[in-house]
């Protein structure tokens, strides 16, 4: 348990960045709990699976990845045929190691399909940190494809600075703008595509993204440039379909302005994480299982994963 609430704090407090690998950290932590425990029979073991879920669950409001992996696991525990600790625990290891797998495999398939709409020449702009998007630039440059990225700051805790160092690495030729320039941007140079990634998507197809990305979808669709979502199919947030609506995650004003700095002791914040962008917004989502519209992704999502 020690380790469990280790990670889920690390989550908590934005030390694990990027659902991917928060997902990733969360699934191993909880087949390590699960490895740690002793139980009789599957009833057991399932009402911890459940104590071990809901740790994580209450750690982020927008991370609909791990809680689709940790669904699944349980899913597939409730449905085996055997009682056995030892067979028990050894499902849980090999089923949280096939969803780890999934996701680092879907975002090599997103980066082989989203890499086919990138040309030579083209003019790139995309905000915030989203290693699916970061995939399909990499991947267009590994096939000497010709291109320039453009990308924001992303304030308050400038994620853009960590794709403009990654894409940079890779030899793509970046540059960085205000987030406040995005219009500009748009408006002065020959942006060819926006591709963002996601932190959530709803059964409407409603894409739920660092906040700034509705500006730039708003922006993108006053300047008639397609806006493309990098996104794996375990972004689908399952609860909506019954009615349930994404939480917009609030976070502490010490990323706007620290109390060491001066900040004037009864001044008011907001800080929203994230934002909503509409599905008339969006081209298209890149998934592992192609290009569609955002509205398809409930019928997609059951396609691949049946929860």
């Amino acid at each position: 348990m020690e380790n469990l609430l280790e990670v889920a704090g690390k989550i908590k407090r934005i030390e694990i960045q990027g659902a991917s690998n928060v997902a990733k950290a969360g699934i191993k932590a909880f087949a390590e709990y699960i490895d740690t425990t002793s139980f009789s029979n599957k009833d057991e073991l399932v009402s911890y699976m459940m104590k071990a879920k809901e740790i994580l669950f209450k750690t982020r409001d927008t991370e609909p990845a791990l809680w689709n992996c940790l669904k699944l696991i349980i899913k597939t525990v409730k449905e085996a045929s055997f009682e056995s600790e030892q067979e028990l625990k050894k499902l849980v290891w090999d089923t949280a190691n096939f969803y780890i797998n999934q996701i680092k495999d879907a975002k090599v398939k997103i980066g082989y399909i989203g890499a086919r709409r990138i040309l030579n020449g083209m003019i790139i702009m995309t905000h915030c940190h989203s290693s699916a998007a970061e995939q399909i630039l990499i991947q267009a440059h590994r096939e000497n494809k010709e291109f320039q990225v453009i990308c924001t700051e992303t304030r308050p805790k400038m994620q853009g600075r960590i794709t403009a160092q990654v894409l940079i690495d890779a030899g793509i030729p970046v540059t960085m703008v205000v987030d406040s320039a995005m219009r500009w941007v748009l408006k002065n140079k020959a942006v060819d595509m926006i591709i963002t990634g996601a932190d959530a998507i709803t059964s409407e197809g409603t894409v739920l993204n660092k906040i700034g990305s509705r500006l730039l979808a708003l922006a993108a669709a006053e300047s008639h440039v397609p806006y493309y979502v990098a996104t794996p199919l375990l972004k689908y947030d399952t609860e909506t379909v019954v009615g349930n609506l994404t939480r917009i995650e609030f976070r502490d004003p010490e990323e706007i302005w620290k109390r060491e700095e001066g900040r004037p002791p009864n001044l008011k914040f907001e800080n929203p994480a994230f934002e909503t962008i509409s599905r008339e917004y969006i081209a298209g989502l890149i998934t592992e299982a192609g290009i569609f519209a955002p509205e398809l992704i409930s019928l997609m999502f059951e396609k691949y994963y049946n929860l």
